[in-house]
């Protein structure tokens, strides 16, 4: 079961890749797409695949 998510709460980050806008940077982001091979969002899922 899953929470809706306000636009107020989204702050401007809706329709952005952040993977691509931050993945150059040294942190969460760049870890999280080193380790992700791909991630779908479908209604009232979100599937994450992790690389082997």
């Amino acid at each position: 079961m899953g929470v809706p998510v306000p636009n107020a709460w989204l702050g401007g980050i809706k329709n952005i890749d952040l993977v691509r806008e931050f993945s150059a940077e040294e942190g969460f982001w760049k870890a999280f797409a080193e380790g992700v091979e791909d991630v779908r969002v479908e209604e009232g899922r979100l599937q994450i695949k992790l690389k082997e």
